[in-house]
C-alpha cells in the first residue's frame, strides 16, 4: 500500500502525499541506487509511471475545476 495512506505528517500543499509517494519511489528505484542517475532523469525514463500519472492527474484536477473562468457570466 502506498504511504500515503499510512499515517504521516500533512506538508500542506495539494497532492502532498502522492507528490511524497513519488519522491520516495524515485529515491529507492534501482534507477537511482544502482545506475546513479538522478531521479529526476529517472522520471523521464518511465521509472514510478504510475505513481507519476496519479500525481499528475491530482494536479491538474486542482487546476481544471471547470468553468471557473468561463467568460459567459459576465
Amino acid at each position: 500500500m502506498p504511504k500515503y495512506y499510512e499515517e504521516k505528517e500533512e506538508d500542506g500543499r495539494a497532492c502532498g502525499g502522492l507528490r511524497e509517494d513519488l519522491r520516495h519511489c524515485l529515491l529507492e528505484s534501482p534507477c537511482v541506487l544502482q545506475e546513479n542517475k538522478s531521479p529526476k532523469q529517472c522520471l523521464k525514463e518511465g521509472h514510478c509511471r504510475s505513481l507519476q500519472v496519479t500525481f499528475f492527474a491530482c494536479k491538474r484536477s486542482m487546476v481544471s475545476v471547470g468553468g471557473v473562468f468561463s467568460a459567459s457570466g459576465l
